[in-house]
């Protein structure tokens, strides 16, 4: 009897257990999206290997990666570096073949992770052919329009979620301090409220965060936004000598009034990832930055999204870089950093960090830490749901409505410096009727140099194939009389202007395109043969000078010779917006949110300053009225 009885019991046992079994199979928490968030990290996180953990925290540039690749390591991400692009001219049905075949390789992974694809897109979808290009920030600081660059945030969001992408690394909220840095351009101003108030950028890439979010948690609005992530914490804008990658030696009260503010608001925003910066601070590494980035971004400023690495970043802990890869992974992800932008050494990365863990040089609870928090931004991306990519979006990219907002964004950017040699003689608006004009520079008919870095290739490039758009000179055929004769001649002799006999010249001259540590530059002055062109031009003719560049230049020289001096930026692809404010279609309003020095030797100088002599001070801008034509 008693035998009888403990057999049935144990029958009962195993039956109970078989039912268990097969309840958790038919309803595993993490693949329930009705399940919180946060029950369904915990629960993919316990069934995680160490190694599995590890490679979630690995990001890889997508030409080291194939989908079988990703099947057997289940990396966590992978990126496109500036212009890595699956072909020349790719369409959006090959941008989404790509990034979708990466993804059947992670859900073929023991455990089905979505993989997050991350890229550049900083004024636009900027790697990508026909995208609507933008113009960089340090012109869309000028707008000082938070409801503007929300819109340009959108629109960057529904051309990105067009080929597949679901991260954009982007908004640089930079303050940049000295302009002869070679990401100044990257910066909306010198002035961190100006900073702060476009931040908002991040709610147009990521949707408005409803108000009973918890603060600091990642938040994304659904299939039409990105994944935004604020960079690059922090100081990157005010290194020695404006020097990329350099120190930046300022007290604690300094840094936070100067480059921490747009941080909080960000967060507030519920910015998925946040990027270290390649700088130090005060000597320290930002990459190995414990204190920065695990006690106040992470606990003082509640930070519950990703940390992510720069490119390579953490290589660059030792000098020579990679001198002592251990070190560069031990003391980063101790320091608190989550994901590491590798970008290709994925094996030794994943095996060194194994090694450490298991040895207790890393903690636990640091990968813990790291994974719940990429997993915890994949599910409120919706990516478990909605893994694969369809082509729905693809007429967004380049789109006639985006290509308006950045021609708007454009007009708004533009500063006018100078407006006649004499009180009361306005040169601005031109008029559209003229017998002939001269339009010339080498900027006046180059998409590549009007767009700059970061346009389909990291450096940027020139030239008119490179992608879509509209030129400057292209923009004023459009505006002016069709009975007005226009010449364009790149760098014309002084003989040739006055010969010609033109009513007036517009000379556009600036930087070449650059990205990163090639634009550093210690002194500033307008490259060849912008200066020959003016002088030929402007000792002829009235002339209107455009300067495309991603900073100020050093002008004074020229200015008595100069009728009418704007400062163009960087506009994008949308060269129209110039010429709808040169012929007053609209007017100038654009005031500096730089300020524009006289001689480098001022530099670094921004307002406020003790030293503060400026050639136009921060926050000038000459206004125009719109002329009214019947």
């Amino acid at each position: 009897m008693i035998l009888r009885i403990s057999v049935s019991f144990v029958g009962l046992l195993l039956l109970s257990a078989c039912i268990t079994v097969f309840a958790e199979a038919k309803h595993i928490k993490y693949e329930d999206p009705k399940q919180p968030i946060e029950a369904r990290v915990e629960d993919l996180l316990r069934r995680m290997t160490l190694k599995e953990k590890i490679a979630q925290m690995a990001q890889v540039e997508r030409t080291n990666l194939t989908g079988s690749v990703l099947k057997k390591y289940a990396i966590g991400s992978l990126l496109s570096a500036g212009g890595s692009v699956p072909r020349d001219n790719a369409t959006a049905k090959d941008w989404v073949d790509m990034v979708n075949k990466f993804q059947k390789g992670s859900l073929s992974s023991r455990l089905g992770i979505p993989m997050i694809y991350g890229i550049d897109a900083v004024h636009g979808h900027n790697n990508v052919y026909k995208a609507t290009i933008f113009p960089h920030n340090v012109g869309l600081g000028v707008t000082r329009d938070p409801e503007l660059v929300q819109k340009i945030g959108a629109a960057t969001a529904l051309e990105v979620r067009a080929t597949g992408i679901q991260y954009a690394f982007a908004p640089c909220i930079a303050v940049c301090r000295d302009p002869r840095w070679g990401r100044c351009y990257e910066s909306y101003s010198e002035d961190p409220k100006i900073v702060q108030q476009l931040t908002e950028i991040v709610t147009g890439l990521q949707g408005d965060i409803p108000p009973n979010k918890p603060k600091g948690y990642p938040y994304l609005g659904g299939k039409t936004k990105v994944v935004a992530c604020a960079k690059h914490y922090v100081g990157d804008g005010g290194t020695v000598n404006g020097i990329n990658e350099n120190n930046t030696v300022i007290d604690w009260q300094g840094l936070l009034k100067i480059h921490m503010p747009a941080y909080p608001d960000a967060i507030r925003m519920g910015v998925g990832t946040v990027m270290v910066s390649y700088s130090s601070y005060n000597g320290v590494k930002m990459h190995a930055n414990y204190d920065l980035v695990t006690k106040y971004l992470k606990g003082t400023l509640g930070f519950k999204g990703i940390v992510i690495s720069d490119y390579q970043g953490i290589d660059k802990l030792t000098s020579p870089p990679r001198a002592n890869y251990t070190y560069s992974v031990q003391a980063s992800i101790n320091a608190g950093l989550d994901m590491i932008m590798l970008p290709y050494n994925y094996t030794e990365f994943i095996d060194i960090m194994t090694s450490l863990v298991k040895k207790n040089v890393i903690p636990m609870s640091r990968i813990d830490d790291a994974v719940t928090r990429i997993l915890r931004v994949k599910f409120a991306a919706g990516l478990f749901e909605s893994p694969y990519a369809d082509l729905s979006l693809a007429d967004q990219i380049g789109s006639k409505e985006h290509r308006e907002l950045a021609r708007e964004a454009v007009r708004k950017s533009l500063v006018l410096l100078k407006n006649g040699k004499k009180p009361n003689e306005s040169v601005l608006p031109l008029p559209k009727k003229a017998s002939r004009i001269l339009v010339t520079g080498a900027h006046a008919d180059d998409l590549g140099l009007q767009c700059g870095g970061w346009t389909i290739s990291w450096q940027g490039q020139s030239g008119n194939n490179i992608t879509t758009g509209t030129t400057i000179l292209g923009g004023i055929k459009s505006a002016i009389d069709p009975r007005t004769k226009v010449t364009y001649k790149k760098n014309p002799t002084a003989d040739f202007v006055k010969s010609k006999k033109f009513d007036y010249a517009i000379v556009v001259v600036g930087e070449p395109p650059f990205a990163e540590t090639k634009g550093d530059n210690l002194n500033l002055t307008i490259p060849a043969p912008g200066p020959s062109t003016i002088k030929n031009v402007c000792g002829s003719v009235k002339c209107v000078v455009v300067i495309v560049a991603g900073r100020p230049l050093v002008v004074e020289p020229y200015l008595p010779s100069i009728d009418a001096l704007v400062a163009a930026w960087l506009p994008g692809s949308e060269g129209q917006g110039l010429a709808d404010v040169l012929y007053g279609d609209y007017g100038f309003t654009g005031k500096l949110a730089r300020t524009w020095f006289k001689r480098v030797d001022q530099l670094p100088m921004n307002v406020g300053d003790s030293h503060y002599d400026p050639l136009f001070p921060f926050g000038f801008g000459l206004e125009t009225r719109p002329v009214r034509r019947s």
